[in-house]
């Protein structure tokens, strides 16, 4: 019997990115022929192997720390060398420097041997310029073409080290793909880096290594800056996970998401395409540079795929926030020919928006689980398509409204269209449905309630479409130990027939998720609630070195103690890292209008003192605090509009 085709572990490799070039080792810096390890440019393994050898025989590790941004050092020992004492003499580290489309080591051996030291070491290369989709399935396909590898120097030196001496020796690597679809953006990055200080230092701890992962995740397609998705799988533009990055990170600034919103419009859909699933005024999903082939699961998609159904109302959002947060005037109206297009394909849905891969070839769910087992009953059972997601109908009703009020502020029709739309769309939300007192996960193509009980219900929270009553419901049930692990929020009930704390989609854990649903929580005033989702990311960010991956295991903290990785999960991913500044801004209570010239301060979810030095707001350096009662002081030396405190 054949063996299975399985997609690579990954979950205790040190990845080193600096997009869209990244290098994934093991931690004893080697990069050997196994596996997903290798060093990768945009969507190709462009080295398979990098073995470090002194005399032969690799040097033993004993630690490995990531270096800012693209950098990480690794420290061996080649205890056969050297003085022949318990203590060991040959000391060996290696300084990997990630750069876009190169790496550079410098590899340092130092001895404190009161004898002489020579050997010879050597560093074994391979290359396969093996696709990304056939790494991850564990296959093999034909080498990428059109993309070159240059190797400097020989890579072979031989030692000689006096009593105490020491040498550094280099090599690097170069790649030269012209036919990338994605590059790295020229200039600094595109947001401010607060400086922190908290009475929880985990918090600090984390923000400061996620803002190194997300500026090593910048990306262009030379028409604005945007965050690729996630290492190794997603370094690439996806419409979802840039936009919820995007949004994530306003309160550092409004360039990236100026710049996202761009890239995506000029993208946007402008014809019905089956194949591709576009559509007018739709918003993309994938960007890849050829057909991405994903043998295991029976699916191909074309290079430019748009089989998402949530990306266009999270634009239509991610536009009204920015402007919220300040973008400017000019470059907001030059995006709302494109907004009323999105709020087109919008309310072009009767109903509900709804999905189904009419191909045969895409993915089954278009959501942000869009595994194909994603969306199941209480029972386990998978629901069938036409699928109407939950959390969706709540983005396109936040869209309808968000729409509206651009229009109404830049004097441009069809906003009481849009209300009305919203109006219906929450009247025929409620109809359908609640189930035992909480949001089903989805509508099947029946219309019936698929009545697992999900993170997705989480989603709705501020956005519009519940009651304060129906808020509690749904805050209530979020909050009870078989959703909320203490690690963070369950993708799926415990209670369901569906989960295991190990799926993908079914009763893991993702960061972003629980950040976008404790800043909803937040919102509606529920901040113990909130303040207890935050405890576990920090839990988990510190399990995780702070560096949180794209997802882990769904165990409760009282019975592992520790997160269990999921093996197969990015790291970093662009939305687990933006959730650190979700969980900063969710303390700091900030609800910017600054069309309005008004800052709205709600009370913020309880984690002590704290102080963020650098914040952006309208293009100003705000400075915010938290005092020991809680509530939140902005100064700034340019002035902060009206500050308005909420109850």
């Amino acid at each position: 019997m054949p063996d299975r085709m399985l997609q690579p572990l990954l979950h205790d490799l040190v990845p080193t990115t600096a997009a869209p070039t990244t290098t994934l080792s093991g931690r004893d810096g080697q990069i050997r022929a196994t596996g997903v390890q290798g060093v990768f440019h945009a969507d190709t393994r462009v080295l398979a192997e990098a073995r470090l050898l002194v005399d032969g025989r690799e040097p033993e590790p004993i630690q490995y720390a990531p270096d800012g941004p693209g950098a990480a050092r690794f420290v061996s020992l080649a205890r056969w060398l050297g003085d022949p004492i318990p203590d060991p003499t040959v000391r060996i580290d290696r300084y990997r420097r990630v750069v876009p489309g190169g790496l550079a080591e410098e590899i340092r051996i130092s001895s404190t041997a009161s004898v002489p030291v020579r050997a010879t070491v050597t560093l074994e290369i391979a290359s396969d310029m093996a696709p990304m989709e056939a790494v991850k399935s564990g296959t093999t396909a034909a080498p990428t073409e059109g993309v070159s590898l240059t190797v400097t120097p020989e890579r072979r030196w031989e030692v000689d080290l006096p009593p105490r001496g020491s040498t550094t020796l280099r090599w690097e690597l170069r790649v030269d793909d012209p036919g990338a679809v994605v590059s790295a953006p020229h200039g600094p990055v595109e947001w401010a880096r607060p400086e922190v200080t908290a009475a929880d230092h985990r918090l600090t701890r984390l923000l400061d290594q996620s803002l190194d992962d997300l500026a090593s995740l910048r990306l262009t397609d030379g028409h604005g800056t945007f965050l690729g998705a996630g290492v190794p799988w997603f370094l690439t533009l996806f419409g979802r996970d840039s936009i919820w990055a995007a949004r994530m990170l306003l309160p550092l600034g409004t360039e990236l998401a100026a710049g996202t919103l761009r890239v995506l419009a000029r993208r946007q859909g402008r014809t019905d395409d089956p194949n591709s699933e576009e559509a007018p005024g739709k918003i993309m999903h994938e960007l890849r540079r050829r057909e991405l082939h994903l043998v295991s699961r029976g699916i191909v998609l074309p290079p430019t795929y748009f089989g998402t159904v949530d990306a266009t109302p999270l634009w239509v959002s991610l536009l009204h926030d920015a402007w919220r947060w300040g973008m400017p005037a000019a470059e907001v109206e030059a995006l709302l020919p494109a907004m009323e297009a999105a709020l087109g394909w919008i309310t072009g849905h009767t109903d509900f928006l709804r999905y189904v891969d009419s191909t045969g070839r895409g993915l089954a769910n278009q959501g942000w689980k869009d595994s194909g087992d994603a969306v199941r009953f209480r029972d386990g059972s998978r629901a069938e398509p036409p699928i109407a997601l939950v959390e969706v109908q709540g983005y396109a009703y936040e869209a309808a409204m968000n729409g509206a009020a651009l229009l109404d502020a830049f004097g441009r029709p069809g906003g009481d269209r849009l209300r009305e739309y919203a109006a219906g769309l929450a009247d025929r939300f409620r109809a359908a449905y609640w189930v035992d007192g909480y949001p089903a996960l989805a509508l099947d193509g029946k219309g019936e309630p698929v009545d697992a009980l999900t993170s997705n219900i989480g989603h709705l929270l501020g956005t519009g479409l519940l009651s304060r009553a129906e808020e509690a419901a749904v805050a209530s049930v979020l909050s009870a130990p078989a959703m909320s692990s203490g690690f963070g929020l369950r993708t799926m009930s415990e209670l369901d027939g569906g989960f295991s704390p190990l799926s993908y989609h079914c009763g893991s854990i993702w960061a972003h998720d629980t950040a976008i649903v404790l800043a909803g929580l937040a919102r509606a005033g529920h901040t113990s609630a909130a303040a207890g989702l935050a405890d576990g990311l920090l839990a988990a960010g510190e399990a995780f070195e702070y560096r949180i991956p794209e997802l882990y295991g769904g165990d409760a903290r009282t019975a592992v103690g520790r997160p269990v990785p999921y093996p197969a999960a990015c790291r970093p991913q662009a939305w687990s890292a933006a959730a650190a500044v979700v969980i900063l801004h969710a303390a700091l209570g900030l609800d910017p209008d600054v069309p309005n010239g008004r800052v709205t301060l709600r009370p913020g979810i309880p984690l002590g003192p704290l102080s963020a030095r650098s914040l952006r707001l309208a293009g100003r350096s705000v400075d915010a605090d938290v005092d020991a009662t809680g509530e939140t002081h902005l100064t700034s030396d340019q002035g902060v509009p009206q500050v308005v405190r909420a109850a």
